[in-house]
Formats: C-alpha cells, structure tokens, sequence
C-alpha cells in the first residue's frame, strides 16, 4: 500500500473518531469529551493537509519544479510535527492545571471512549507504521500520540475505578506528551536539515568520494555535493577530472552512486589538462583524502578561469523509484 493511501486511511479513521466523540459529548454532556472531539478534528485537518501534500507529491517535474513536488511530503511532515509539539504543550499545560486543581472524573464514560479511541487508533497506526517518507513517519507519530493517550486515558480510568487518585491521569497525560514531544523535535531537526541541505547522515561521503577515486580511469572528484530531497531520494553533483573522456569511467561512477543509494546525479566530466572553471571549486578541501586540481594564487584557493576549453558535460537525471 502506498504511503499516501495510509495518510487517507488514517485521515478517515481520524476523522469519524472525532464526529464518534462530537455525538458522545452532546449525548453525556462531558466538555471534556467535546474538548477532545475538537482536538481531534484539528489531528484530522493536520492529516488531511498531510494526504493532499503526499499526493501532491508524487507528480513530475516540471519547468516551475524541476525537481519534482518530492519537497511537498516533507513540508505535510513539518505541518504535522509542528501541530504534534504544539498539542504537547496545550496537554502538558492542561495536564499541570488538573494537578493543582483535581476534578472528579466519570471513570465508567472514560473507560468506553478508552476503548473505542485506543482501537481506533491502534488500527490507524498500523496502517501508517512503516513509512519511508518523514510526512508518514509524522502522520504514524500523530496516531501513536493519541493511541498512547487513549492507553493513558484506559490506564487511569481503571486506577481511579478502584482506588480513586484523579491525579493518576494529568500524570499519564504529561509522560505521553513528553514522548511525543521529543519525537516530534526530532522530526522537526530532520526537516530542517534537508530544507537547509545539510549532507544526510546514512550516506557516508567520505567512503564515496574514496571508492570515486579508485575507480580505474580517475584523477580526481572534486565540487561533490550530496544532499536528499526527502529523506530517501539523494541528489549528487560533482566534478569528475578523467585521464580521458570515456563513458565507461561514466558508468562506472553512476554505478558507485546507484550503490550508496544516489539515483539522481548531474556530472562534469574534465579532461587532466583542463582547468576548471567553477570558482570555489575545492569543495571538501580539508578533507585528507581530496585532492582538487585547482590553482592557489595569493593565499587563496580559487579556480583561474581559461579560454577556449572543450568540457564534456554529463546530465544525469532519473525518477524517483
């Protein structure tokens, strides 16, 4: 099942739970329900602007996006995380009110919605457990956060039932929010770390840019820049220096990338006598194991511009699998 039909599934079960709590609430009179019905039909506006943002991007690129809508995901998986740490607060806030002031609460009603709320969304974290994107893995995080709010809810409905300590359940609450808020700010650092391109950490760069260089045929690898889409689609461009243009070299380090997982690269391939043309061009420089071709002049490194050389350059662009 695709990622985007589990969003719509969880979506669904989200949103019927919540007109199932709405009805509850106006048939027992229970603001507390009535509060909770509207807390999750916020989870299920959140989930549904995360189905849209997954659907949307499974479409192609084109001349507004040239590299795909795969960004759209990541930015439901931010709405998501964000909504997840700001419910944290609200329940860790609500939750310290109760302690300072306790209320009697009808355990027998909160034992059924219990029930009822804890299979629904066990049901609904299954379906998204497992997903590759990180607006899945928000949405999965989201029902987690309610089904353990639910097992919370279950928990101190049956410890008040026999031995009534209201404040077992603004304790509960608060455990639950904390877990849910650390993961959702690791979610959040996630996101962030791919808007701002930063290098992923399961790809391991140093060990490319060696098999790169050892490859038969190679002088140098240098300008390498690595960074993801989404968090599973990686995008590589670099500058290959060659003893001689040979599309073999070519393949050969499309087929290293293809093995680290980087199905989407754009290569400059140079000759040895060439220079190049890229300013900056020493990416990586402090790294040991790089040697750049480039020219020092007074104590900076830069690349000197030349005339009237023949490049071969190499696009290579592939659709995310």
């Amino acid at each position: 099942m695709k990622s985007k039909q589990k969003i719509f599934i969880a979506f669904i079960l989200n949103l019927f739970f919540s007109i199932f709590e709405l009805v509850g609430g106006f048939l027992t009179g229970s603001v507390a329900i009535l509060s909770d019905a509207l807390h999750d039909f916020g989870d299920a506006t959140s989930i549904g602007i995360s189905y849209f943002l997954e659907k949307l991007s499974g479409k192609k690129p084109n001349e507004n996006y040239t590299y795909g809508y795969l960004r759209f995901s990541v930015l439901g998986g931010l709405i998501t995380s964000v909504t997840l740490l700001i419910s944290s607060v609200i329940v860790i806030y609500s939750a310290v009110l109760k302690i300072i002031n306790p209320t009697v609460i009808n355990h027998d009603g909160m034992l059924i919605f219990a029930i009822v709320g804890l299979t629904v969304n066990l049901v609904a974290t299954f379906f998204t457990h497992g997903g590759h994107t990180l607006n899945q893995k928000a949405v999965n995080l989201h029902m987690l956060e309610d089904a353990l709010g639910w097992f919370a809810v279950l928990v101190g409905a049956i410890i008040i039932k026999f031995t009534a300590l209201y404040i077992i359940d603004p304790i509960l609450s608060i455990i639950v929010a904390l877990f849910i808020m650390i993961n959702a700010v690791k979610n959040l650092i996630t996101i962030f770390n791919l808007f701002l391109l930063k290098t992923p950490k399961n790809v391991p760069i140093t060990e490319i840019l060696e098999h790169l260089k050892s490859i038969d045929g190679v002088v140098d690898v240098h300008h390498f820049h690595l960074s993801s889409l989404d968090g599973s689609v990686y995008i590589a461009t670099l500058h290959l220096v060659v003893e001689k243009y040979d599309s073999i070299v070519k393949r050969a380090v499309k087929n290293e990338l293809k093995e680290h997982g980087i199905t989407h690269s754009t290569i400059e391939i140079e000759e040895k006598q060439e220079s190049c043309q890229e300013t900056n061009c020493n990416v990586l420089s402090e790294v040991s194991f790089s040697h750049s071709h480039c020219h020092h002049a007074h104590g900076n490194s830069h690349c000197h511009h030349a005339h009237n050389e023949n490049h071969a350059h190499e696009n290579l662009h592939n659709e995310r699998h």
